[in-house]
């Protein structure tokens, strides 16, 4: 697998940049996320350990593939995840985490397996990924608490 650290993500606010740099020498934990799925309450978990630890970035990855509970606007979701959450970890523009648009960093990251064996197509919303400064991955299903992944 190519170090998912150097692929290029597009941000909501339409900068482009790397998940190493938004990372600064330290962990990543990318998420797909989504405005209206029972698990959006990850999203309170998800900014304290955003910041708690000086060594961890959080990335929320915006994405409509499942159920559709992710069909807001960039504007839209940025409002959402500040009014109701106080998000400031960074979000990705939209993308598909499968599929034949899937985003390369997905592709990167489907072939690493879950605990409990799982690999290739993302489940659900928030399923997480967390992502140490040599680029190695630990996967975790949607409904594993974000505060169980250190």
């Amino acid at each position: 697998m190519s170090n998912v650290l150097t692929l290029e993500l597009e941000m909501i606010d339409g900068s482009t940049t790397t998940l190493g740099t938004l990372a600064a020498g330290g962990r990543v934990l990318l998420v797909n996320v989504a405005s209206a799925c029972g698990l959006t309450r990850q999203y309170s978990d998800l900014q304290r350990l955003h910041e708690a630890h000086d060594d961890l970035t959080v990335v929320g990855v915006p994405c409509n593939q499942f159920g559709g509970q992710e069909p807001g606007t960039h504007d839209e979701i940025c409002t959402f995840t500040d009014e109701k959450y106080g998000v400031t970890f960074p979000l990705s523009a939209k993308v598909d985490v499968n599929g034949s648009a899937r985003h390369p960093i997905y592709a990167a990251l489907a072939s690493v397996a879950d605990e409990e064996g799982h690999s290739g197509d993302v489940r659900w919303n928030f399923e997480k990924f967390l992502i140490d400064t040599n680029g190695v991955v630990k996967r975790f299903k949607p409904a594993f608490s974000p505060n169980d992944v250190l």
